[in-house]
């Protein structure tokens, strides 16, 4: 009988748990005052020595969100250390953090057809 997933992606479902773990515990107590960040994503290499976190960060502009990615990616080091404890594998991944857009792309979107649906019924309603 074949398994039902693959090692990548237990090990991308572990990550993302972990890494979501220690973002809210760990790293907001170090960093201090940080926006909520939640990681979306995990994408871990076949190897399974590099792996992608993509994660989500609720503020105000694209700059703010920019700042907390390259802060993240800074404290890689310090994250990855946490996760070498919490996981039982003999070689955790290297993280890298990325920006992930579709929440606030689909939003946009959203707002694009609601408006072009509300422009259509006013456009139907004047004779």
């Amino acid at each position: 009988m074949a398994r039902e997933f693959s090692r990548t992606e237990r090990v991308s479902q572990q990550l993302h748990k972990e890494v979501a773990s220690i973002l809210q515990n760990e790293y907001k107590h170090r960093v201090g005052d940080t926006p909520l960040i939640t990681v979306s994503g995990v994408d871990v290499s076949r190897d399974l020595s590099h792996a992608k976190i993509y994660v989500t960060c609720y503020t105000q502009s694209d700059e703010a969100t920019q700042t907390q990615v390259k802060q993240l990616n800074e404290f890689k080091g310090f994250i990855r250390s946490f996760l070498a404890k919490r996981m039982r594998m003999r070689a955790v991944p290297a993280i890298q953090f990325f920006s992930d857009v579709s929440i606030t792309e689909g939003m946009r979107i959203s707002n694009l057809v609601s408006q072009t649906l509300a422009e259509d019924e006013k456009k139907k309603s004047k004779p």
